[in-house]
């Protein structure tokens, strides 16, 4: 029994002895380090604020908007006139990218329907019959032109659209014969070289057809020219066909409308009791016309 104490007392004993030793072996216990907190994610950037989007530069002018300035002179043809009409000049300056703004001059000749060129059997001479003055207008006008469809810059049509109006300067100027006096006091028989041969202006109740010579020189009444006011309006298309941006070449088509203060007088033939003359109804007041004006020119 006491060997059995003994034993159990020495177990206790060393149990005690050993439990400083483990516990020196042990490693003492740390507290556990407290875990980073994770990097919080960076903040999200607002969005960004849309930034007006730059205006796209203005286009440059186009080859046939880049002129400032247009002249062009042409050859006109009317309905009341001859084979050829008249000329003119027009300079145009532009005032946006459809309109331009000119000023123009035409310069026509007025030829009576019932004129008719006779020729003398002697002398070879010609003259229009009946035929008292010559009849001419100038036309100063201005006006606007818009473009109604533009050409490409070096080839195509351009038509134009125009519109004018101005005052009319009719000129009449007395058309002179050269007349025989010689011969038409004698009769009978032709001209001879001692005959008297006066200029004068053709009065068909005064000269007998048969002794007229010739016509006299064009101007050579010039000096009594007289002058009849009137208006005129105008209404075109005109059609360009220039190849290169500084040059203009084309035509025009249109109408006029004018009217003078007075007839102008051209065409007198003698009036008698058998036939009585109208001149009222061979002589105009009123010239509405149609015509066409052939035209070249440049721009700057």
């Amino acid at each position: 029994m006491k060997n059995v104490l003994a034993l159990g007392l020495a177990a206790v004993l060393g149990g005690v002895a050993a439990a400083p030793a483990q516990a020196q072996d042990t490693p003492p216990l740390t507290r556990p380090t407290a875990r980073p907190a994770a990097a919080e994610p960076p903040a999200r950037s607002a969005a960004p604020t849309a930034q007006p989007r730059p205006q796209a530069p203005l286009s440059a002018p186009s080859d046939e908007q880049s002129y400032r300035r247009e002249t062009v002179f042409g050859i006109n043809f009317n309905t009341q006139g001859g084979l050829i009409g008249g000329v003119n000049v027009r300079s145009a300056r532009v005032m946006d990218d459809r309109r331009l703004w000119f000023w123009s001059l035409e310069g026509v000749f007025f030829k009576n329907q019932k004129e008719e060129t006779v020729t003398n059997g002697y002398s070879g001479g010609s003259f229009t019959l009946y035929k008292s003055n010559y009849a001419f207008a100038l036309r100063p006008s201005i006006g606007i032109q818009r473009i109604l469809f533009r050409k490409a810059a070096e080839a195509g049509v351009q038509v134009n659209a125009l519109l004018s109006a101005g005052p009319s300067i009719g000129l009449l100027m007395p058309y002179y014969i050269s007349y025989d006096e010689t011969w038409a006091k004698r009769g009978g028989g032709g001209p001879s070289q001692s005959d008297v041969i006066v200029d004068e202006q053709y009065n068909p109740m005064k000269h007998d057809p048969n002794f007229i010579i010739d016509r006299a020189p064009f101007f050579a009444g010039i000096s009594n020219t007289k002058i009849v006011p009137g208006v005129h309006l105008r209404g075109a298309l005109s059609f360009e066909y220039g190849r290169y941006r500084d040059a203009v070449a084309g035509a025009e088509v249109g109408f006029l409308l004018e009217t003078y203060t007075q007839r102008l007088l051209t065409f007198d033939p003698p009036s008698t009791i058998a036939v009585p003359t109208d001149q009222n109804a061979l002589n105009k007041q009123f010239y509405p016309s149609v015509y066409l004006t052939l035209y070249i020119g440049h721009r700057n």
